[in-house]
């Protein structure tokens, strides 16, 4: 049995708390469901801080949520990473430390094999889709589009459309395979009222934050056995009526935490 921790929305960008916030590890993986924190505009703490949970774990997992490109573009938060991900493969080459491995989860698939267990892990951002009549509210409301360089509605929707084709082609790959898949994203992919905070149930900017997946066909796969996501601010951890978990373990803003996270939850597959 493969087990791992699940984390997003740690916000520790307000107030700066990369130094100070501690994951405590109960399992050998660690996923990081995104807004972790900007990664620009904290370039070198954002870093220490992976670097303390690449201490700690096996491997650990980053999904790129919406504050991480804050303060710059997605292309340049995407360098940034990468550029952290040379440093711990330099790191590792020169021997100073053990360090687990780091796996940005960007359309990636991931495979485990231990005894038994075969999981695949698929991991996006999940952007969601703002349907035509939402553009104005959510493109205002939202500060997306004002803290991420060349970034509007059009091109948040291209990327919807380009993770969920991503998704439904690994996803069919995978079919019959006898593989378990696990899914990570940082957006919402249900509208199942245990998956969202009933306030904003008639919000005008709720396109902003999750988009109904209930027909696609990587919703519906039977391989997927887990789909965990962030954002919402909102938890969960409920079976769906295709036997899939869905799973939310966020911590939210340091002033206005969200109720049910767990720092030491262990999810198993």
């Amino acid at each position: 049995m493969i087990k791992i921790q699940i984390q997003s929305d740690l916000h520790l960008e307000a107030p700066k708390g990369y130094d100070v916030f501690e994951v405590t590890p109960k399992a050998p993986y660690l996923a990081l469901l995104g807004d972790i924190g900007c990664i620009a505009k904290d370039y070198d703490d954002y870093a220490n801080f992976l670097f303390t949970q690449l201490r700690q774990f096996k491997v650990v997992f980053l999904v790129m949520g919406n504050h991480e490109p804050y303060h710059a573009s997605w292309p340049q938060a995407k360098i940034l990473i990468g550029k952290f991900n040379a440093s711990v493969e330099a790191q590792k080459q020169g021997g100073a430390e053990e360090l687990g491995s780091f796996v940005l989860l960007d359309r990636t698939r991931f495979d485990i094999d231990d005894g038994e267990d075969h999981i695949t892990i698929l991991g996006c951002t999940l952007f969601s889709d703002v349907p035509p009549e939402s553009h104005e509210a959510v493109s205002f409301g939202l500060n997306d589009f004002y803290h991420i360089r060349d970034w509007d509605i059009e091109k948040h929707n291209k990327e919807h459309r380009r993770d969920v084709e991503w998704l439904e082609s690994e996803t069919q790959a995978l079919e019959g395979s006898g593989r378990k898949v696990v899914i990570f994203t940082h957006y919402c992919p249900t509208e199942d009222p245990r998956a969202k905070d009933p306030r904003h149930g008639e919000s005008a900017i709720r396109s902003g934050f999750a988009t109904d997946l209930a027909d696609n066909s990587a919703w519906r796969s039977d391989s997927v056995t887990i789909w965990a996501f962030g954002h919402t601010h909102w938890n969960c951890d409920f079976i769906d009526e295709r036997g899939k978990r869905v799973y939310a373990n966020q911590r939210g803003y340091y002033f206005r935490q969200t109720t049910g996270f767990d720092g030491t939850a262990v999810v198993e597959m």
